[in-house]
């Protein structure tokens, strides 16, 4: 009775009492996250300052990545690199995106094992790599990506470069799920927060975010993406909104054809690899910008257009690629499909068992680094 009473009191005085994930995917999922998190507690941080590249313009604590496709000319050095679409030049240079998604990975897994067991020591953890990234004036990073994706003799960084701080959205919704444990600092929490405020500042009017806003195909989905969750963690209404009505006014109806399908990515070199990762995405920003007074999920656009539709053009090819009825991708064919976040958020919004069993006999914990850069959720309970 007394807990009852309690329950009926916070409500009443508007208090966020988080709903527990679905039990079954908890089931799935337990023995996983608690083996990665006892990997995570035993992890020292590393930043981008740990590893730089002659190549880039930045500095110690700027983030530098380099296009996937572009490759030096034979015999020539020297040269502006060219491209070949769809094909990752394995010399280029990316410890700041491995270290980024190693940072994502540890911060999701702690996150995730407070999320089922309420022990505190994970979040005792956690902060200290999020000190390190954020807050430790000898060790954190820039908040802009001005030297995201750059490509050797020709541009320093790029707007599509913005695509590489995915792996922030589950640090950030890692930092969510535990900000209320007694033992987190408040204060390192507002410096966690401050710097979202000022990467969203960024992401928001700098030349290279806004080309990528404007972006046609996944790097604009992956633009909204990035920018809803961090809005959430930062608290900003105004972004939410501005980011539902991109969903509604842009992405949705000018990246679906009317069966569900992505034309843009079905163009691309890596076709199943593409509208795989651009519906995970397009899901994700419906699972963080639905809730009571908006729902991305059921939205629907007058033809009949919906995310629902999208899942259900992709389904079958996951269930069984053998039905894919395009050629397949140059590069990682083998390596996908992986359990993808469209198939658990989609069947825990459904309640869709099909779709569920599908997501629990893939691989949750990929290991081929094309296929972990290109999957923006690998701790789903943190999310739910």
């Amino acid at each position: 009775m007394k807990n009852l009473i309690l329950l009926l009191l916070l409500l009443c005085c508007g208090a966020f009492i988080p709903s527990p994930p679905d039990k079954s995917i908890i089931a799935i999922l337990r023995k996983q996250v608690l083996r990665e998190a006892a990997w995570a507690l035993q992890q020292v941080p590393e930043t981008v300052t740990a590893q730089s590249c002659v190549r880039s313009a930045g500095g110690k604590h700027d983030f530098y990545s380099e296009g996937d496709y572009w490759w030096p000319v034979a015999g020539q050095p020297d040269s502006p690199y060219v491209q070949r679409d769809g094909m990752t030049n394995p010399d280029n240079f990316v410890a700041h995106r491995l270290a980024m998604i190693r940072f994502s990975r540890i911060i999701g897994a702690l996150a995730s094992a407070y999320r089922i067991t309420g022990d505190q020591r994970y979040v005792i953890a956690a902060q200290v790599h999020l000190k390190a990234w954020f807050t430790d004036t000898a060790t954190l990073m820039h908040p802009n990506l001005l030297y995201a994706q750059a490509i050797k003799g020709r541009f320093t960084g790029r707007g599509i470069g913005i695509i590489d701080t995915i792996h922030l959205m589950e640090v950030a919704q890692g930092v969510l799920v535990m900000q209320e444990a007694t033992v987190f600092d408040k204060t390192l929490l507002a410096d966690i927060r401050r710097w979202f405020v000022d990467y969203l500042q960024w992401l928001t009017s700098h030349p290279y975010a806004k080309d990528e806003m404007n972006a046609k195909n996944n790097h604009g989905t992956c633009w909204v993406m990035q920018v809803a969750s961090f809005a959430r963690f930062t608290g900003d209404t105004t972004l939410l909104q501005f980011c539902r009505k991109r969903y509604q006014e842009v992405l949705l109806p000018n990246q679906m054809a009317a069966d569900g399908s992505f034309p843009l990515e079905l163009a691309r070199t890596k076709p199943y690899g593409y509208s795989l990762f651009n519906l995970d995405a397009m899901v994700t920003i419906c699972q963080i910008l639905s809730d009571e007074e908006h729902s991305l999920w059921t939205y629907q656009l007058p033809d009949g257009r919906t995310i629902h539709k999208g899942i259900e053009y992709l389904y079958p090819y996951v269930a069984d690629k053998r039905k894919w009825p395009k050629k397949p991708d140059v590069m990682y064919w083998e390596e996908w499909p992986v359990a993808h976040p469209f198939l658990v958020f989609g069947a825990n919004t459904w309640q869709q068992q099909t779709w569920l069993d599908t997501w629990k006999k893939l691989d949750h914990q990929p290991s081929n680094a094309e296929v972990v850069r290109n999957l923006p959720i690998r701790h789903p309970l943190i999310w739910l």
